[in-house]
């Protein structure tokens, strides 16, 4: 069957993304063979390019069960756990395809970049190298390679080998794009910027570039490109470290606030390393949705936002905008009431830029945000109603402000570290 010319035409369907067309050959030849592995392992490429993952999940089941010794069905299965985001699944499948076949350079490939999204980068370059004595044009063990080098500081070992990726297809959106995440990791956004244009060229819906491309326009202000450097780093640390410098940041502002109320000599030198302390760890909340509101005066920065980046970045606008205003009425009318909408302007910034970032728990962030505004509204109108500045509503609000903090972190850190 394998020389059957509707094999030819299946590749052909699947490269041109005519999934349906691709669906019905493979649905014919199924009658045919109706436990050919490979047969099922192409209709659940179908499924996976169509993102419909437990329909592809089903169907390589299905397969590994009718043929268990089968290497490319565990290839097939880590594929579509990475895209159900769950890393540890896919490492599990993909050595179990390595030990079934371990001359498959396409294997060693994935295992390597697996390890490199779960930030083993030692272990990310040693199979991605693997990877490459088998096959040394595989364009994935190249560009995770590179990557992992990147995360190793070993610079010019990962310019070169990323070169060498180019060399062997000048045009491949993947690679173009990859080597502008490496050369914005490094500082270079102005080149960067050149290898994501190149890489849209080619494929101008390519997710990966297009996040690249906005990261590299906001990078040309260098208050971002301190932000991008601080995001970088955060981001390859693991979890464990993760929290080991937040907590240890927590730590070093309380020590130093309670030794600047306890020490008057000291206060004029504390108090203002306790306001670069507050206000650098405040921006990280709110760098990137203010980096998108001003990304769209960019006429190609406008194009690459999604509804959802420009909502937040309107959103933490508007909070931004009741701050101020709030604190201008306060001081024409010496209201204090309006220091509670000043403060609610200002504590809500945070939850808004950050409400629709990725995690496992999809509408977690978003949830605590609508719940800790409509808490913040209670309390105004309590403020306004009854005079008093403090009330139940605002003691809860402000306690949700400070959980938020720590809420946010875990689910984001988790996030990064599936």
């Amino acid at each position: 069957m394998s020389a059957d010319p509707r094999f030819q035409k299946i590749q052909f369907l699947l490269e041109y993304q005519k999934y349906a067309e691709a669906e019905k050959i493979i649905a014919d030849l199924l009658r045919e063979d109706a436990n050919n592995p490979h047969l099922l392992s192409l209709l659940a490429e179908v499924f996976l390019q169509q993102d419909k993952y437990d329909e592809a999940t089903r169907i390589i089941d299905n397969a590994i069960g009718l043929s268990p010794g089968a290497s490319e069905l565990f290839y097939m299965k880590s594929r579509i756990s990475i895209e159900q985001d769950n890393l540890s699944d896919a490492e599990k499948q993909i050595t179990q395809a390595i030990e079934l076949d371990p001359n498959e350079a396409a294997y060693f490939a994935l295992s390597a970049n697996i390890k490199l999204a779960r930030k083993k980068f030692e272990e990310a370059l040693e199979t991605a190298n693997r990877a490459l004595e088998i096959d040394a044009e595989n364009l994935l063990a190249l560009n995770t390679r590179s990557s992992a080098l990147i995360k190793l500081d070993r610079k010019e070992e990962s310019y070169q080998t990323i070169k060498g990726a180019l060399r062997e297809d000048p045009n491949n959106a993947y690679t173009h794009a990859n080597y502008g995440w490496g050369l914005l990791e490094k500082g270079d956004h102005k080149k960067a910027l050149e290898h994501f244009k190149e890489s849209l060229t080619n494929d101008p819906n390519f997710k990966y570039a297009q996040a690249g491309m906005l990261e590299a326009i906001k990078a040309t202000n260098p208050v971002y490109r301190l932000f991008l450097r601080y995001s970088f780093w955060m981001g390859n640390l693991t979890a464990k470290y993760q929290w080991v410098v937040l907590i240890g940041y927590s730590f070093v502002f309380r020590v130093l606030k309670r030794l600047a109320t306890q020490n008057e000599a000291l206060r004029p030198f504390l108090i203002p390393i306790l306001v670069i302390l507050f206000v650098v760890a405040f921006s990280t909340w709110i760098m990137t949705p203010i980096s998108n509101l001003f990304l769209r005066f960019n006429k190609y920065g406008l194009l690459l936002l999604d509804k959802k980046e420009k909502l937040s970045s309107n959103l933490v606008a508007v909070s931004l905008a009741i701050c101020v205003v709030s604190l201008i009425i306060y001081a024409a009318l010496s209201d204090e009431r309006y220091l509670t909408t000043a403060a609610f302007g200002f504590a809500m910034m945070p939850p808004l830029g950050t409400m629709f970032a990725p995690s496992k728990n999809k509408y977690g962030l978003l949830i605590y945000t609508i719940v800790l505004g409509v808490v913040g509204v209670v309390a105004i109108a309590n403020t306004f109603t009854t005079g008093v500045l403090v009330n139940g509503a605002s003691a809860i609000f402000m306690i949700g402000f400070f959980v938020f903090q720590w809420v946010a972190n875990w689910m984001l850190i988790k996030e990064s570290n599936h």
